[in-house]
């Protein structure tokens, strides 16, 4: 592939038949289907974004092995045994935090990331349900700084794209280090600190879907970087 024009209609139907036949025969049977319309575009995508993130947020990459998370489900916790996840995403991430996003007990720092399923398409910036170490230090940073979170989603680019950070796994009440009565007391009741903004399948599968993630990137740029500011991970003005 010279560049990335899409995915195609049959990413999506791949997608849909491993819902219905979720096993190992299956997929090894199917498996270069997966690899050439699923994981191979997502890997061109992800070059593609790291390129144009050098004159957006510098210090934000992407690897197109790296980036992508694996098509296998982690069933050890978990009553589901399916062993395959029927969606596919990428997570771009500060050059600094690393990429542990996704793995049990490790938090980074606040990056992009991109989802299609056969159902849903989207993308969302911030960091998602952080560790309790890495969660503290945001919420001493929103006691800090009471409005910055405010101020932030209220910016007219944000608010016409996105509909706040969302609320998932808020708490009903202000976390016990906090006073209840605090000026911030919402924010630091939320437990992951993303905006998500859902894609049209029809930019999904064309070249549209590069420039319409670029523009979504630059409208979380600033959330970004304060999230990652409050982790010590600082904002960078040309790649190194």
């Amino acid at each position: 592939m010279a560049g990335f024009g899409g995915f195609r209609p049959a990413a999506f139907q791949f997608l849909r038949d491993l819902a219905r036949n979720n096993q190992k025969a299956w997929f090894e049977a199917n498996r270069d289907v997966y690899e050439r319309e699923v994981r191979d575009p997502m890997r061109l995508l992800v070059e593609t974004l790291d390129a144009k993130l050098g004159s957006i947020a510098p210090e934000i990459v992407g690897d197109p092995k790296r980036s992508m998370f694996r098509i296998h489900r982690d069933v050890r916790f978990s009553k589901n045994k399916s062993p395959y996840k029927t969606n596919a995403g990428a997570w771009l991430y500060h050059r600094d935090a690393g990429r542990p996003v996704g793995r049990v007990g490790e938090s980074g720092g606040a990056g992009f990331y991109f989802h299609i399923d056969p159902t849903t398409c989207f993308m969302a910036g911030g960091i998602w349900m952080p560790t309790r170490p890495t969660l503290l230090r945001i919420r001493e940073a929103i006691a800090a700084q009471p409005t910055a979170l405010a101020r932030l989603t209220s910016a007219p680019g944000f608010r016409r794209r996105f509909d706040g950070l969302n609320e998932e796994a808020k708490l009903r009440r202000v976390p016990r280090d906090f006073p209840p009565d605090h000026p911030a007391a919402e924010w630091l009741k939320l437990q992951s600190f993303t905006a998500p903004a859902s894609i049209e399948p029809s930019v999904v599968t064309s070249p549209r879907l590069v420039d319409r993630l670029c523009r979504d990137f630059e409208l979380l740029v600033p959330l970004v970087r304060w999230l990652n500011r409050a982790l010590g991970y600082q904002p960078a003005k040309a790649r190194r």
